[in-house]
């Protein structure tokens, strides 16, 4: 199976999970048209889109893929913060699981400022077990037999506070940050308590533009767990399997 990054970041973020057979979609926040031509025009493989929360960075195609016969699996609060409505709505409730073609997906909550965010825990017998989490500042979970792990690294506090201090972010831009979005010491903590037996690879997801330092960033997580670490660039194209890379 193949894991495209059509965008990942403020600017939109939209990943695609391929099998030869089914594309899941994970996030819309970029438009619609652009999210079709990483799907090669081609929609009949499309089993639905996951939307963790109704941030247009991450929402922004919902009202298009509707229109367009895609299931969208998302909470009542995000359903009702995005004003979407019709059959092709099917609403999550954290920690029940469903179906999505093949794909198998346990929701969960996030911690971030929106109605009712979440992440995925999603099994495909082809990819085994992969985690997807972004836009939130801890995870109050711990995973088993996770065999891929996709986790936002949005800033480092190093980066963030030299930024403060030049002036080129406001105060309330830290404070939203510090409570909202992973930080790099987050991630390398949630990692540490996080069984990585079985975890073949790491994406590192929704860096910031200002606030973050990619090279840095991979290198730390890479020498912290030992596994090979990629970070989620637009056009991205990584194969997922059960197989060790």
């Amino acid at each position: 199976m193949k894991l495209k990054v059509l965008g990942s970041g403020s600017k939109g973020n939209c990943y695609l999970l391929c099998s030869p057979t089914e594309t899941l979609i994970l996030e819309c926040g970029l438009p619609y048209k652009t999210i079709l031509k990483g799907l090669n025009f081609n929609l009949n493989s499309v089993v639905g889109c996951l939307v963790s929360h109704e941030h247009k960075d991450h929402s922004k195609g919902i009202h298009d893929l509707i229109k367009n016969g895609i299931d969208v699996y998302t909470s009542k609060g995000t359903v009702e913060a995005c004003e979407v409505t019709g059959h092709r709505i099917k609403v999550l409730e954290s920690e029940k699981a469903i179906k999505v073609g093949s794909f198998a997906v346990l929701p969960f909550t996030t911690q971030h400022d929106a109605a009712e965010p979440l992440g995925f825990l999603i099994h495909h017998k082809e990819i085994g077990n992969l985690l997807f989490i972004t836009d939130s500042y801890y995870c109050q979970y711990k995973f088993q037999d996770l065999n891929h792990i996709l986790i936002e690294c949005n800033y480092s506090d190093e980066i963030l506070k030299e930024n403060l201090e030049k002036g080129l972010i406001p105060t309330s831009l830290k404070n939203r940050l510090l409570k909202s979005h992973f930080s790099l010491g987050n991630v390398k903590e949630f990692l540490k308590v996080t069984d990585m037996k079985t975890v073949q690879n790491i994406m590192l997801i929704h860096l910031s533009d200002g606030n973050s330092n990619e090279a840095i960033f991979k290198e730390e997580i890479e020498r912290l767990t030992g596994k090979p670490t990629y970070v989620a660039d637009k056009g991205l194209e990584v194969e997922v399997s059960l197989d060790p890379f």
